[in-house]
This record gives structure tokens, C-alpha cells and sequence, in this order.
């Protein structure tokens, strides 16, 4: 019985060994057969891996086609650790031609982690740098070809794009810029960064360098118009920094905008940085609000909210331009008292009288006769306590303290009236003010002038936020503006041109005190009258001066002389005599 099952064992390892052997020689038959060399090339061509590609940033312009920001070639510098032939070559042309340690990176060559086969030498490499290493890697490895010289064997070099900025600080504080790390941070780059970065993609890269026309190309992120002007940008940022030097202000702000379609043709704030050298920020700034002072510090902006007062007061019919009222030099409202700015009794005034004084007891006791719900139901159609929704990261909302609220006491209805206790941003009193230039019509504020995405141009429309005012007020009270400038012989006034305009002094509050010698100063206008096409606001912190009318007017007066010759507006007779041909 043994025997028997012995022999059926013997049987079947035969037939078993015999199948091995049939399998074996079968599987070298299809490795050397012509369809196996079809599959090993179908191998090769299918060879590769997924990857997440980037498109290149989209990129940004000045109305007029001029790159405000960009991209350009860098490349990343490292090594194959295996095919290097000579470390101390190597280690010593990234001394000569990128001026890294000798030391440090022969170092690092020769004692390489445990396992690392690649190692990036240094990354952002510029172009003309790179291209140097490669041409010196190319002449070396012809010489060791021939002399065995040392070689550069091993070096690699891969290019890719960085952020751009060609005006260098042009614009900085409305732009924004971006990090190593592909984000935008601050202004139109942060507020766009979706836009402009683009739509990365997961797709099949080959294997093989010599495939790489199969990439697929992936469509770039969109390009941005801005309605920024780069030649009145340049003129306004010039003027800005020549005004903190002779004011020895703090900081300042100016801002240029179309009132009749909010475009903001320039917006310059102090301090500005070199977009270039982002990572000085933090040696230029103490914190995100001082990034764009425009948009997002708010502050106290004192009696260039009185435009707004008058305006609701001529708005309800209170008031008209000749009405006329007793000023004795104080007013009692809410238990407390409010006094002019000099402390005076002015006597009888009419509307454009207490405009052009900046009587602050004139817009108490009309907030007081408009009563509470209508002059705050006024100030909230204006706007104030709400951001703009201007299309720049960080806006702040500012702060319009109303009946209700804990810390609002009935004598806030008096100071609010002249600027005390608001809080607003430039930008957000523009647009209050763009009601009055636009016949009612407060617009929109805006640096998207056109998106440019696969090939096509999308405009950003005039959009119209409200109408807090009618059309009769708004021309009344412009009027009563320049007519208040003419009178008291501003130095904001322009020969040729009529102009709109109030200024602002507002003392600084700390720790609830005001500061008797520390003020903020500001002006706010438009024109021509007739035809209004700009409207400026500047801001100066903490000049040495006592009054606004000594600083911020001189400034404004600056920005519109260079306006009307830059945006080619003709003077008022000649504009009024080409009309009427």
C-alpha cells in the first residue's frame, strides 16, 4: 500500500515539475517576443505620476496698461547628491556666483542626511545668476571630458515664477503683495487672490524629460485692470511724502476718487515699503491697520463731517443757505455745553456763514432741531458705522454710536454733528461725500476697473449705494462750499476753477482725554463745480500745527493744481465757452 501511494506521490511531482517547466520556458518566450517589447514601450509611455500644477498669477495694471505687478523666471539650485563628481567644485562656485558660505555648503555635501539622494542648494535664484551656473557647468564638463578636471556634475536647476513688483513702492499700500508661499496679503492681492492665483489642477505628468510637450496647459489666473492712474498715483504719493516732511507729521493719507463712479484713481498712505522686500513689514508697520491708512484706521475726522450735517438739515427742509441764526458762543444740549473752536460768540450767521467760520454750535443746535431719529436716520443713509465695501482687504467699519447703544448719551447728538465721537475712515467719508458731487448719488468706491480671464474683458459698472440726499441738496450744499471757501479766502481755492471743500481739526483722544496738541488734520473737496470728475481727501496724523487749514488745505490745494494739468481738465470759462459753441 505504501508502495502505491510512494508512486502516486513520484506521479504527481513529475506532472507538477513538468507544468513548472512548461510556465517557465512560456514566461521567457513573452518576455523576448515582439509583443513584449510592444508592451514595454507602452510601459514607458504610460510611465509617470499625478501632480498638482499651479498656473502662473495673474497679473495687474494701471488704467493705462502699465504692470504694476507681475511675474519673472527664478529657479531653484540643487544637487543630485549622486552624480556629484567634485563637492569642493561645487561648493565653491555657489560662494563666487551666489555668495553662499563655502564652509557650509561643502559641508552639507559630503555629509548629507541618511537617505537624501536630492538637496536644494538655494531656491528664488535669479535668472541671470542661474543662467551663469549653468554656463560655467557646461564649460567644466567639457574639461573633464578632456583633462578630468573639476566638474559641476550633479548641479540642477529649476525654474519657476515669482511675484513681481517693477514700480518697487508705486501703489504698495493698494496693492498688497505676495509671499514665497504663493498668497496675497493686504489690498487688491489679498482681496483678488482667488481670482489671480487661478485654479491649480491634479494631473498625469510623464516620467520621462523628453515628454514634457505633453503637459497639459493649465490656464493661467485672471489679469486685473485697476482704475488706478500710475501718473497721478506717482504725483499724489510725491506730494504725500514732501507734506509729512514739511508738517513733521506722524503718517498721512490721500485719496483721489471719480465721485461720479467711485473709481479711486489714486490712494496713497504712509508709511509705503518696497513690495519687492516683503519681509521687511514688520520693521515698517506695527500692525494691519497701518497698512493702508485709507481703509482701515478709522479715527475722529472733526468738522469734515460737517458737510454731511448741513447737507441733512438742507435735505429735511430745516434749513435753507439764508437762514440765519443767533451764535453766542456756546449751547446747551443733552446737560452739557458745546463751544466753538476758538471759544468765540459769532454773532448773526446765516448756513454758508457757518460753513465758512466752522462754527461747531451751528451744527449742534441744527442736529438738535433735526431731533435724533431724523439726523441719525441721515447719518446712517451716509453710510457711516458701515464699511464701504471697497474692494481692498481689511476695511474697517468705523463707529457711529446712535440712540440705544450703552455708551451714547444725548449731548453725543451735539458733537457728533461737528466730528466728535465718530469714527470713520477716509475712504468711508468719500463716499458719503460722493453724494453731494453726484447729485445725490453716493457711488460705489472701487479699484476693479476690468478682469481679463481666456481672452475676454469684464468691466466693473458704476453701482450706486443710495440716495441719502436729492439732487437739489446736493448742488445747495455744494454751492454753499465753494461759496464758504471763496468768502474766507481758502488756500485750498485754485485760480480758473471753482471748487467744493471743507477742512477738518479734530483733537486726539487718549485714554478718553482729548489732546490739546495733538490733532488730526484733513480736507476733503471736489470739482470743478459745475462738472465734478475728482474728489480728494487728505488726512496728515499728528502734524505740528494747530489747524488744518495751515496743513491739510495747502495739500489738497497741491493735489488739484497737478490734477487739472495730469487728467487735461480745461479751466471753467474755457470748458463753459467750448459748451455753449
Amino acid at each position: 500500500m505504501k508502495n502505491l501511494y510512494r508512486s502516486r506521490a513520484r506521479i504527481l511531482a513529475a506532472i507538477f515539475a513538468a507544468l513548472g517547466f512548461v510556465i517557465l520556458i512560456q514566461i521567457v518566450r513573452i518576455q523576448y517576443s515582439s509583443q513584449a517589447a510592444a508592451f514595454l514601450q507602452q510601459g514607458d509611455r504610460y510611465s509617470g505620476e499625478f501632480r498638482t500644477l499651479y498656473p502662473e498669477r495673474g497679473q495687474i495694471y494701471d488704467r493705462h496698461g502699465f504692470l504694476l505687478a507681475g511675474n519673472k523666471t527664478v529657479y531653484e539650485v540643487g544637487v543630485s547628491l549622486r552624480d556629484v563628481k567634485n563637492p569642493n567644485s561645487v561648493a565653491l562656485s555657489m560662494s563666487v556666483v551666489l555668495n553662499m558660505d563655502y564652509d557650509t555648503v561643502y559641508n552639507n555635501l559630503i555629509n548629507p542626511p541618511e537617505g537624501l539622494v536630492y538637496m536644494v542648494l538655494k531656491d528664488y535664484v535669479p535668472s541671470q545668476q542661474a543662467l551663469a551656473l549653468k554656463d560655467l557647468q557646461a564649460q567644466l564638463a567639457e574639461q573633464y571630458q578632456k583633462t578630468g578636471d573639476p566638474s559641476l556634475a550633479g548641479l540642477s536647476f529649476n525654474a519657476h515664477l515669482q511675484r513681481t513688483y517693477p514700480e518697487n513702492t508705486l501703489g504698495s499700500n493698494a496693492l498688497g503683495f505676495v509671499t514665497l508661499e504663493g498668497r496675497g496679503y493686504f489690498g487688491v492681492e489679498e482681496k483678488y487672490n482667488d481670482l489671480l492665483a487661478g485654479v491649480p489642477a491634479t494631473v498625469w505628468v510623464p516620467e520621462s524629460p523628453n515628454r514634457a510637450e505633453e503637459l497639459p496647459q493649465i490656464p493661467k489666473g485672471s489679469d486685473l485692470i485697476l482704475t488706478l492712474d500710475r501718473e497721478v498715483q506717482a504725483a499724489v504719493e510725491q506730494i504725500l511724502n514732501d507734506a509729512l516732511t514739511e508738517t513733521n507729521a506722524q503718517a498721512g493719507t490721500i485719496v483721489v476718487m471719480n465721485p461720479k463712479n467711485g473709481e479711486i484713481l489714486a490712494m496713497a498712505s504712509s508709511p509705503q515699503m518696497n513690495l519687492n522686500d516683503f519681509s521687511n513689514y514688520t520693521s515698517i508697520y506695527h500692525n494691519a491697520s497701518e497698512f493702508n491708512r485709507a481703509v482701515s484706521m478709522q479715527y475722529e475726522p472733526g468738522s469734515v463731517i460737517k458737510i454731511l450735517t448741513m447737507a441733512a438739515a438742507i435735505d429735511s427742509g430745516l434749513v435753507a443757505p439764508g437762514t440765519t441764526y443767533l451764535d453766542t458762543g456756546f449751547y446747551e444740549i443733552g446737560g452739557g455745553y458745546v463751544y466753538n473752536w476758538d471759544r468765540g460768540a459769532w454773532g448773526v450767521q446765516d448756513m454758508t456763514g457757518c460753513l465758512a467760520n466752522s462754527l461747531n454750535i451751528c451744527m449742534a443746535r441744527l442736529a438738535d432741531l433735526m431731533g435724533q431719529d431724523t439726523y441719525y436716520t441721515y447719518m446712517r443713509r451716509f453710510g457711516l458705522g458701515h464699511p464701504t465695501g471697497i474692494d481692498l482687504a481689511g476695511e474697517s467699519s468705523g463707529r457711529l454710536k446712535t440712540p440705544g447703544d450703552e455708551d451714547w448719551y444725548q449731548i453725543d447728538l451735539g458733537t457728533n454733528a461737528f466730528g466728535q465721537g465718530v469714527a470713520l475712515t477716509p475712504i468711508q467719508l468719500m463716499t458719503a461725500a460722493s453724494a453731494l458731487a453726484n447729485d445725490g448719488k453716493m457711488v460705489y468706491p472701487h479699484l476693479l476697473y476690468g478682469m481679463v480671464s481666456n481672452g475676454h474683458q469684464y468691466d466693473t459698472p458704476t453701482q450706486i449705494l443710495g440716495t441719502p440726499i436729492s439732487p437739489q441738496s446736493a448742488r445747495t450744499v455744494s454751492e454753499m462750499l465753494a461759496a464758504a471757501m471763496e468768502r474766507n479766502q481758502s488756500l485750498a481755492r485754485l485760480d480758473g476753477y471753482r471748487l467744493a471743500g471743507k477742512t477738518g481739526t479734530a483733537q486726539i483722544p487718549e485714554n478718553g482725554v482729548y489732546q490739546p496738541d495733538a490733532i488730526n488734520a484733513s480736507f476733503i473737496g471736489w470739482g470743478p463745480l459745475d462738472d465734478p470728475q475728482f474728489m480728494i481727501y487728505v488726512w496728515l496724523e499728528r502734524p505740528e500745527a494747530d489747524w488744518a487749514s495751515y496743513v491739510a488745505t495747502p495739500v489738497f490745494h497741491t493735489v488739484a493744481e497737478k490734477l487739472v494739468v495730469l487728467m487735461k481738465i480745461p479751466p471753467d470759462a474755457v470748458r463753459q465757452q467750448l459748451a455753449g459753441q
